[in-house]
């Protein structure tokens, strides 16, 4: 029997397992996830709130820190349970009285995780939910994956399909926005749903699912379509595929001549990292030129594990770029977004775009002014390397595509020279070419 004070002391005499992905996670001979049931895993203990009080600034949660909450929280699952991915997957926290045995929830929290109006569904992988504070419901990484019950209300200029996917889908499951590439949705499923997610009306849902029938369709169409160069393939996540299923796709793919590049989005390096094994990273070093974009959002995602998983997608040739959300509360200030772009780029990734929050139903509490993400692109530019700045995007309602935003740095003309502005907001001339 644990006593609360056994629990408590776990916080230092837990050994540092930052090192924690083993090669042994591949997939099973069978093929299918082995499961436990995360009721019979759960060590029945005392409110979060009487064991833990963690920070809330960047970097709070240490490796230590993140072995003594599967010690406390699963003390019946071993290493390399938890080091794979499919019982990561298979022990989704996907209810509400689940939630309340990690976390003290608040009152909106309650409402909200328990009620029935929002329409994305709740699901977080237990190393993901390792990284939250268990007191404070204003942690950044919390409030990204946690209902509230501001999900509820819908705010002018709000819809459902704010980018007008739906008007530009040829074929179901395929956007075709641009001249030369296509979006490719593979199915509805992630292992973690974030709260601001632009395909909420869609994904959790069991809708799309990843049949050869309907792949073979979105297929024939790019086939038929010689000006698409580009695909990226998106979803939900396309690497919750099973490698065999991802490797057809992609194989599929390669065998159409005027298909150049292939990329894939995903946030698994983020929240599962568990997921990128040598044997993921061995069949896809085989289909380059292959890009992948990386979703993070908060420099505590940047853990030894998430290093390791990057680690391998990059020697294993791919180029990684970051794709950030703009998110109030979260990261909306230039000392957190110049915190993560730091950390992205030492786990290898580019910063590549950050993005405006699309105004889907119920984001309002999730989206900043334009002008906060114009003052943080000014107040990285300059103070970092150009590197680390990523291009700050709306991507625009009603099918625009992405528009680029940039602070002010033209003041104007004075005769032939042309006047910029500096980071420092000194004044330069420049002569111009008439």
């Amino acid at each position: 029997m644990h006593t609360q004070a056994d629990i408590i002391n776990f916080w230092s005499h837990i050994p540092d397992l930052s090192d924690s992905l083993t090669d042994e996670d591949e997939e099973p001979p069978d093929g299918r996830i082995k499961t436990l049931d995360a009721d019979a895993c759960l060590l029945k203990i005392p409110p979060p709130a009487t064991l833990f009080s963690l920070p809330s600034e960047a970097s709070s949660v240490s490796p230590s820190q993140r072995n003594t909450f599967r010690k406390t929280f699963y003390p019946g699952v071993t290493a390399k349970q938890w080091n794979s991915w499919h019982w990561q997957v298979a022990n989704r926290i996907r209810r509400g009285d689940q939630l309340g045995r990690f976390l003290q929830l608040s009152k909106d929290e309650e409402l909200a995780v328990n009620g029935t109006g929002t329409t994305l569904p709740l699901s977080i992988t237990p190393y993901y939910l390792s990284l939250l504070n268990p007191t404070d419901p204003e942690h950044p990484l919390r409030r990204s994956v946690v209902p509230t019950t501001g999900e509820l209300t819908q705010g002018p200029g709000e819809a459902d399909d704010p980018l007008g996917e739906d008007n530009q889908s040829p074929v179901p499951g395929l956007v075709h926005r641009y001249p030369d590439r296509v979006l490719f949705l593979v199915h509805d499923f992630c292992s973690t749903y974030c709260r601001y997610c632009t395909r909420s009306r869609v994904v959790g849902h069991g809708t799309i699912n990843p049949t050869t029938a309907r792949f073979e369709r979105m297929l024939d169409y790019i086939r038929r379509t010689k000006t698409i160069r580009d695909v990226l393939i998106s979803g939900g996540d396309p690497l919750l595929l099973s490698d065999d299923r991802l490797e057809w796709l992609l194989s599929s793919l390669r065998k159409i001549p005027h298909v150049e590049v292939i990329r894939i989005g995903t946030k698994v390096p983020a929240v599962l990292p568990q997921r990128i094994t040598p044997a993921l990273v061995k069949m896809l070093r085989r289909y380059h030129p292959l890009y992948m974009s990386l979703h993070f959002i908060h420099p505590d995602e940047c853990t030894p594990e998430t290093t390791k998983a990057c680690a391998r997608l990059a020697g294993a040739g791919i180029p990684l770029g970051s794709q950030t959300v703009l998110l109030r509360g979260i990261n909306d200030t230039a000392e957190t977004m110049k915190s993560l772009m730091h950390g992205v780029m030492k786990m290898r990734v580019r910063p590549y775009y950050l993005y405006q929050c699309d105004p889907i139903t119920g984001s309002a509490h999730f989206r900043t002014s334009v002008k906060k993400g114009l003052d943080i692109i000014q107040g990285l530019r300059g103070f970092t390397s150009g590197y680390a700045i990523p291009t700050y995007v709306i991507d625009a309602p009603g099918g625009g595509g992405k528009i680029p935003l940039l602070p002010d740095s033209v003041i104007g003309k004075e005769g032939s020279d042309l006047l910029l502005r500096n980071y420092e907001e000194r004044c330069f001339r420049y002569p111009d070419v008439v």
